[in-house]
């Protein structure tokens, strides 16, 4: 990417508004469209039940019971997430690393919020509600791909449920590849993992090959 594209930070940190010109500011913004104002319609509809469906990814948000929040993106083939009613929907837990975030933030804090992202469609979902696991046999049995199962499912009460515009993804032109980068442009995740924790080149090197069989033979279950 040319240089010119990247906009340089000022030397300096920014100032920051105290809460009074905080709140001056949001005050200040036009007020929202009628349609935005009525748009959280509260339920999944035909039209964001197919779009779910179809997507293949998803972001979840989170947040502890102090608030400290967490975002995740979730991947599966399309047909995954599944759309059980107007109000309800299960996403499953696919292997990871272990760190379980998302998991650890449910059991003290319900609230989670969800965004389906479709390729190639840039407008997009979003879901908010509360959540609970759930490792019923039928359920995780009919998420399993390559005939895995995952350990367990995150079921969503939804409460919020609208269609968020394209003006994000257009800026970001983010299907159409033109912001993409060549391969190669960053090392590794295990040596980029590995210069921020200190570890030697051996063990990188090791972590590198454990992390391409994990990629390889990983996705659907953990690796025995």
């Amino acid at each position: 990417m040319p240089d010119s594209v990247l906009p340089r930070a000022p030397a300096l940190l920014p100032t920051l508004l105290d809460a009074a010109g905080a709140a001056a500011l949001v005050a200040s913004y036009a007020p929202v469209s009628v349609t935005a104002a009525v748009k959280d319609i509260g339920r999944i509809d035909v039209h964001m039940g197919r779009f779910i469906s179809l997507s293949p990814i998803c972001l979840v948000a989170t947040a502890d019971a102090s608030g400290k929040q967490d975002v995740t993106p979730r991947g599966d083939p399309p047909g995954s997430f599944m759309v059980f009613d107007e109000h309800t929907v299960a996403i499953a837990d696919r292997p990871g690393n272990n760190r379980l975030d998302t998991l650890k933030n449910l059991l003290e804090n319900p609230e989670i919020a969800l965004i389906f992202l479709l390729p190639g469609t840039n407008e997009t979902v979003r879901l908010a509600g509360t959540a609970r696991l759930s490792v019923d046999p039928s359920l995780l049995e009919s998420m399993a791909v390559q005939g895995k199962a995952p350990k367990c499912a995150i079921v969503v009460s939804v409460r919020q449920a609208y269609l968020h515009c394209a003006k994000a993804l257009l800026r970001s032109r983010l299907w159409t590849g033109d912001y993409a980068q060549p391969k190669g442009t960053f090392p590794s995740i295990s040596r980029m993992v590995g210069d921020q924790i200190g570890l030697s080149e051996e063990e990188k090197k090791k972590r590198e090959a454990a992390t391409e069989i994990a990629y390889r033979d990983g996705l659907w279950a953990p690796i025995s």
